[in-house]
């Protein structure tokens, strides 16, 4: 007797359609269905397990790169004064005095008392000095010798810029006289100016200037006191409370500043002391301390 079977995996072949006719739709069976299921997990398992061996892949390659790399070194107190002394033993730093000039030499003039009386062959005498801007308007502190008995008076500024001033105010008790430049290079810059309150014997101080007209020229020494007196060869001058420095200033000298290792005006620059007539410096100089100057305008910086 021949069995029926309930379940076939087989394809039962298309009837053929009449002429005009139509197929009826045929619904999936059971074993259709969990094939097309099994295949398709198949499928979302080869995805799974590529996508994992990916990603194992890529984790191994981190940790051994990590493992192969040299861990950052900690750097030591000793590696760093190694380094900084490196660098003082290779590197050469430039001496206070070039950092002094350096940070006020575009506020240093020239200054010229032209007019004076002539002498007997007719020359014109010329006052000679220097002079320190104190504000960028062009406001110039020098020596009242410098400038005494001049008919006009000439700045000739850092970058050769010359104007003519007018003296808007004079100290004789400190030898001081205030000049105001009528016309200023662009950008002009201001000294700094420092209290003397806190200055001390050997400190180091730079005097800037044009000593004979030469400049702007540099000496470096240090203060030698402080508080002391000068009184003139001739006598027709005494001052009081002046630093006294030993950095080389001659003529010409008078009226600049007196700079500290920092770049900061604590004086202006007023006299040399030296016991014959030869006028030239010996060890000794004197500067008004800068409170005195800056009250020759009206105005403490202090």
């Amino acid at each position: 007797m021949r069995r029926i079977a309930l379940y076939s995996r087989s394809v039962r072949p298309t009837k053929e359609l009449p002429p005009g006719g139509s197929a009826e739709p045929v619904a999936a069976t059971p074993a259709v269905a969990d094939g097309r299921w099994r295949r398709a997990l198949r499928a979302s398992r080869g995805a799974w397990i590529f996508s994992a061996t990916v990603a194992t892949c890529v984790i191994a390659a981190v940790l051994l790169y990590a493992a192969m790399s040299p861990r950052p070194r900690v750097i030591t107190q000793e590696d760093i004064d190694a380094a900084v002394l490196h660098t003082l033993e290779s590197t050469e730093l430039p001496s206070h005095a070039a950092k002094a000039y350096e940070a006020v030499r575009e506020s240093v003039v020239r200054v010229r008392g032209l007019g004076r009386e002539k002498e007997k062959d007719g020359h014109v005498i010329e006052g000679i000095g220097s002079g320190v801007v104190i504000v960028d308007s062009g406001i110039i502190l020098t020596n009242l010798h410098v400038i005494a008995g001049a008919e006009r008076v000439e700045v000739t500024f850092h970058d050769g810029f010359e104007s003519e001033a007018s003296v808007i105010g004079i100290r004789p008790e400190h030898d001081l006289a205030v000049l105001k430049a009528l016309s200023i290079p662009d950008d002009l810059p201001a000294a700094t100016l420092r209290s003397t309150a806190d200055l001390s014997p050997g400190d180091e101080v730079v005097a800037v200037g044009y000593p004979f007209g030469i400049g702007p020229s540099v000496s470096a020494g240090v203060i030698s006191g402080l508080a002391r007196d000068y009184h003139s060869p001739k006598g027709d001058r005494v001052l009081t409370n002046l630093i006294q420095f030993d950095a080389a200033v001659n003529p010409g000298n008078s009226g600049g500043p007196l700079v500290t290792a920092d770049g900061e005006v604590v004086g202006i620059v007023t006299a040399i002391l030296n016991p014959t007539d030869q006028r030239v410096f010996i060890g000794i100089g004197f500067a008004v301390p800068i409170e005195n100057a800056a009250a020759a305008i009206g105005v403490s910086p202090f």
